[in-house]
């Protein structure tokens, strides 16, 4: 089975997807921007083939790429690169080399807010009020029928890119002074957010799924530079995972991560957004800690159609990522964290630059078999003067 991962080099922990599919018996194929010299070492060994493109952006410089990778070792198999930059570019290989996985018209479902919206109403599961902003005389009806605040945002978005609250009449005038093509407003939600994440088979079966609270909604994290903490739940709620699966099955997701994210109202829930790619930042690292296995081995299986059926999993602890950032002044230093946290501590290191801005500067992963414990661990290192 030969597999195309793009930019494999980037987050930094999905060169184990590839050591994943090469244990799996796949071989594994390489395009990206670096030059291979560049690679982290352990990548360079997994892969079996590599071509370098000047711009990932430019769609006939990798559909050059795929023809060449496809000469020299044969019919390609699965192409992806479980980042959601790259997700059109993926679904359009596919149609272009006809293969299996999502393909535009399923990223044009999946990617759009508003066609999501419609989706989850279809399945039965209360979601986020809005509408796309075709005027401005639109927009101020749309005002006045959610009141203040507002979300603006790009209906096909990455992360919180472009997006921002407006509280009142002003701000939105100075929004509408700048092009809103392509951009949806919203009804601002004051609600926690929390998701529901996991990993579908080739027939759309969950084989693994999770659940993480966030402390804010990246759009708050990212214009506000706050720090962040999100962590997993042992026990998912049972209304959020019945709707997490009815949007699942909605979606049609097979053999691919998804990541769907919802407000809690407390009596209930309202979703968000799907996306059809693992959580971001380091959650994959976080659900291997959670439940002691090997989830880019389990998706390499996926993948490859490995049998699942003696597959099992518990979530035996909760895992949390708490952030830091540059310039704040902290009432325990970091050799004071490493010295109270100890064995809850799993490790700790800088956050690359690009995942920054929402994340957090630096930040630690720690996890507990008690949720009350852990948060009193992420008390500790968000504690400021």
């Amino acid at each position: 089975m030969n597999v195309i991962f793009l930019s494999p080099h980037f987050p930094p922990q999905f060169w184990q997807f590839c050591r994943a599919l090469r244990d799996e018996g796949a071989t594994v194929l390489g395009i990206g921007d670096p030059h291979e010299y560049e690679l982290p070492e352990q990548l360079r060994h997994t892969l079996s083939g590599y071509y370098r493109v000047h711009d990932m952006d430019r769609y006939d410089e990798v559909l050059r790429a795929v023809g060449f990778l496809t000469y020299r070792h044969g019919r390609i198999d699965r192409i992806d690169s479980l980042n959601e930059h790259w997700l059109e570019l993926e679904a359009r290989l596919r149609d272009d080399f006809n293969m299996p996985g999502q393909r535009p018209s399923d990223t044009a479902k999946n990617r759009s807010k508003s066609s999501m919206r419609e989706i989850f109403r279809a399945a039965g599961v209360p979601s986020t009020e809005g509408e796309r902003i075709t005027s401005r005389e639109q927009a101020s009806a749309l005002a006045k029928k959610f009141g203040f605040p507002l979300v603006i945002k790009p209906d096909v978005g990455v992360g919180a890119a472009r997006t921002f609250r407006v509280s009142n009449e002003d701000e939105l005038k100075a929004a509408l002074d700048q092009p809103f093509d392509g951009f949806i407003m919203e009804k601002f939600e004051p609600y926690p957010l929390t998701s529901f994440d996991g990993i579908t088979d080739r027939l759309g079966r969950i084989v693994y799924c999770t659940s993480h609270v966030y402390s804010h909604g990246i759009m708050d994290v990212v214009n506000h530079r706050l720090t962040m903490h999100y962590y997993s739940r042992r026990q998912i709620p049972p209304l959020l995972e019945e709707m997490g699966r009815k949007i699942v099955k909605a979606f049609n997701v097979r053999e691919r991560f998804f990541h769907i994210e919802l407000f809690d109202t407390g009596d209930s829930y309202r979703a968000l957004e799907i996306n059809v790619r693992p959580p971001g930042g380091f959650t994959t690292d976080m659900m291997n800690y959670g439940a002691d296995i090997d989830i880019y081995s389990l998706w390499a299986k996926v993948l490859t159609g490995k049998n699942l059926e003696s597959w099992h999993y518990d979530r035996k602890h909760h895992v949390a990522y708490v952030g830091r950032r540059h310039g704040v002044e902290y009432q325990h230093s970091h050799d004071e964290v490493l010295r109270r946290l100890g064995e809850k501590l799993i490790w700790f290191r800088e956050m690359p630059h690009i995942l920054a801005g929402a994340m957090g500067d630096y930040f630690y992963l720690l996890r507990d078999a008690d949720e009350g414990t852990l948060k009193e661990s992420m008390a500790l290192i968000e504690a400021t003067k």
